[in-house]
């Protein structure tokens, strides 16, 4: 999976120079996000106190903005735009490899044709948009957690008041307990997955055998079988994510006022502005979606575990 793009000479410009391109490109991002937050704290420090400075001011605080924004909405842009094609090139290095490697194989190996057509593009995107998230977390992390750290000081709750850092550990601690609940809840998911693949390779491969050839395959009785078997696991596929996106969704929620539970009572106390709350909530926001990353993409790593054991698989068959 990996051989046939960061091993071959062909690929070696792409696979190589364009992931520098793309580090780049997550770098100059995450600049942007850290400047962004920084303007935070003036902009929302002016709107406090808005009759003691003029309107000027205001205005000027949007121009620093938009100064800021442009730049960042473009650079994402192309680096989705890039990243799109950089994928396009993965998935070819993998198929001709994989197909060379097939073409060679006197048997028959189940599900050939959906394993190159389909899954190495899936494989492909998601390894490619999941470690771009993950880069992008670290370096996120090692930009904001200084600013979080930092802002820690204005923490006013009596029992995490004298903890140096305070709001960075809470964001690890409800990171990590996020993260093993969601471990629990989603435990069954991969393996669904996975069956879920072998009875959509026997639905299409009947209906593909029948293109050519109706009177043996592509009868009523046998599709209707077949379609029952994959209604079966798709309705105990959607059941166990219903639950899994309860937890989620409840989860996400819950985050977005830990900061201002702890951060609140500071400024009623004077301790801190509203510029500073506002700032405290987005860095707390940005580390803890660091932190959290595998939460996030649960779903595609499930995915992704699913087409890694089936591609595997496919690679033993061939002889990869």
């Amino acid at each position: 999976m990996f051989r046939a793009f960061y091993r071959s000479r062909r690929w070696l410009l792409w696979a190589y120079g364009g992931a520098s391109l793309l580090l780049v490109a997550l770098f100059i991002q995450v600049e942007l996000t850290v400047q962004i937050n920084q303007w935070y704290g003036g902009f929302y420090n002016i709107l406090q106190k808005a009759t003691e400075h003029e309107l000027s001011e205001f205005w000027q605080e949007m121009m620093k903005f938009a100064k800021i924004a442009f730049p960042y909405v473009l650079i994402a842009t192309l680096t989705g735009y890039f990243t799109r094609i950089y994928a396009f090139k993965w998935r070819e290095a993998m198929t001709f490899s994989y197909v060379s490697r097939w073409q060679l194989v006197e048997e028959e190996v189940e599900g050939a044709s959906q394993r190159i057509q389909e899954d190495i593009y899936r494989f492909a995107r998601i390894v490619e948009s999941l470690g771009l998230q993950v880069v992008r977390a670290i370096m996120t992390l090692i930009a904001f957690l200084p600013i979080l750290w930092g802002l820690s000081s204005g923490v006013d709750i009596d029992f995490i008041r004298d903890i140096s850092g305070s709001l960075v550990w809470v964001a690890l601690l409800v990171s990590i307990g996020g993260l093993l609940i969601s471990w629990f809840v989603g435990i069954k998911l991969p393996g669904l997955e996975y069956n879920n693949q072998k009875v959509e390779a026997a639905f299409r491969k009947e209906l593909v055998y029948a293109e050519d050839d109706k009177i043996h395959y592509g009868r009523t009785e046998t599709i209707v079988e077949l379609f029952t078997g994959l209604k079966v696991n798709y309705n105990r596929l959607f059941l166990h994510y219903g639950y899994f996106d309860i937890w989620i969704n409840f989860f996400e929620q819950l985050m977005v006022i830990v900061p201002y539970l702890i951060m609140g009572p500071g400024l009623f106390s004077g301790v801190i502005t509203l510029g500073v709350l506002v700032q405290v909530s987005n860095a707390f926001s940005k580390v803890r979606e660091s932190f959290s990353i595998f939460i996030a993409n649960w779903t595609t790593i499930t995915e992704l575990r699913s087409i890694h054991k089936r591609l595997r698989e496919f690679e033993a068959n061939i002889g990869f």
